[in-house]
């Protein structure tokens, strides 16, 4: 079993290796065990709002993410239907006065290729691919790691970075499954020249519909424009690369306008997957054992902010292990009483969110007339509390 000052980290995606590289910094070692053999993140884009790319940028990563990130001019929430700007936010420069930090849109494999490869420069850090933790226990000193295939480990601190199915979660105490929220996601990319011109252009785009609503931004030096559109449905589908049918995204914004139409037209090789959340929990609240990102907290994609809680969680996971290297179950402790009352509220505005989305009828009316009386400026701001948050 590794010594006190080494902490294993199950799963190496953008929360898992955001943590260890946070971790390292903090002078622990790492030992990052991850299903894949391969790394590879599913989805395309992710947005990168000021609370998460801050911390990017203390871990020395704006360098090689700056040929892969776009800075979006600003935001244009929309009315599906009709097509009508409801409110258009500035971002750009002006992000990063406000609130201290860029907003940045990427593609996750571009993002975990550069957590990769500075996990893969610092000595700390050892990633294991091919390693699948299947169940924990705890055991004298820590905790016992049962792996696919037959093989076990023993080690002294825990942190399950390993997504909603976390099997160190079920390990720790909760094997209740996620909820599925009747929503269903599906994901395209479209290069940029088959992109209506109305919607070309370095802008992050929100359209609001009866019972769906629709996301698209740039990606990769505006090469590519990430499609995102959520439905209403109510069978969960099983998976992450469902094959997405184009007729059923089609049909479902046949009432649309004309852009976002022509948009979802010009994509292809969709996937969908359902979307679920869990309640924020953290573990047994004993030990040296905790989680992170969606293993602690999965939440609705209605604030963009699932990845952006995982990096924070990192950030403020090594704080409280460096305030405390010699009582991690303490430090673990601190990190949990910090972080569950804000990933908490986050949780319950991505489901507010995504209800006032989706209206339809007079409560859709409504919905429009306030963010056109709220306008840009104004609807950031109802989230300042997010974005100009710092560790």
């Amino acid at each position: 079993m590794a010594g006190p000052r080494h902490v294993t980290i199950a799963g190496a995606g953008i929360g898992g290796l955001t943590a260890a590289l946070c971790l390292a910094r903090s002078g622990f070692k790492v030992t990052v065990l991850e299903r894949a053999t391969a790394l590879e993140e599913v989805g395309a884009g992710i947005q990168l709002s000021p609370n998460a790319s801050r911390i990017l940028i203390g871990l020395g990563l704006a360098e090689p993410l700056a040929a892969l990130v776009v800075a979006p001019a600003g935001m244009d929430v929309r009315a599906g239907t009709s097509g009508a700007v409801l409110a258009a936010a500035t971002l750009g420069p002006e992000a990063a006065r406000r609130w201290g930090a860029p907003w940045w849109v990427v593609h996750r494999a571009d993002l975990l290729a550069v957590l990769a490869a500075a996990a893969a420069r610092d000595p700390a850090v050892t990633l294991e691919t091919g390693t699948a933790v299947e169940a924990v226990a705890p055991a004298e000193g820590g905790f016992d790691l049962q792996l696919a295939g037959g093989g076990s480990r023993r080690v002294a601190a825990l942190v399950g970075a390993d997504g909603i199915r976390s099997a160190v979660r079920r390990g720790l105490g909760d094997a209740a499954p996620p909820t599925f929220r009747q929503r269903t996601a599906y994901r395209a990319t479209v290069p940029m020249a088959a992109v209506p011109a109305a919607l070309q252009g370095d802008r992050l785009g929100l359209w609001l519909g009866p019972d769906a609503h629709l996301v698209h931004y740039p990606l990769r030096g505006g090469a590519l424009c990430n499609v995102v559109a959520i439905v209403r449905d109510e069978a969960p589908i099983e998976g992450w690369r469902a094959p997405g049918d184009p007729a059923v995204i089609a049909g479902r914004l046949s009432r649309w306008a004309a852009a976002p139409r022509q948009l979802v037209a010009a994509a292809e090789g969709w996937q969908c997957w359902s979307l679920a959340d869990r309640p924020t929990w953290f573990g047994p609240g004993e030990g040296a054992a905790t989680l992170l990102g969606d293993a602690a907290h999965a939440m609705l994609p209605f604030v963009a902010q699932g990845g952006a809680m995982a990096i924070e969680d990192a950030a403020v996971l090594a704080s409280c292990v460096a305030a405390a290297p010699d009582d991690l179950a303490g430090a673990f402790r601190a990190y949990e009483g910090e972080r569950a009352a804000r990933v908490a509220r986050v949780q319950s505005l991505a489901r507010r969110n995504g209800a006032i989305y989706h209206l339809k009828g007079p409560a859709a009316f409504a919905r429009d007339t306030a963010i056109r009386l709220l306008g840009g400026r104004g609807l950031m701001a109802q989230q300042d509390w997010i974005y100009a948050h710092r560790i």
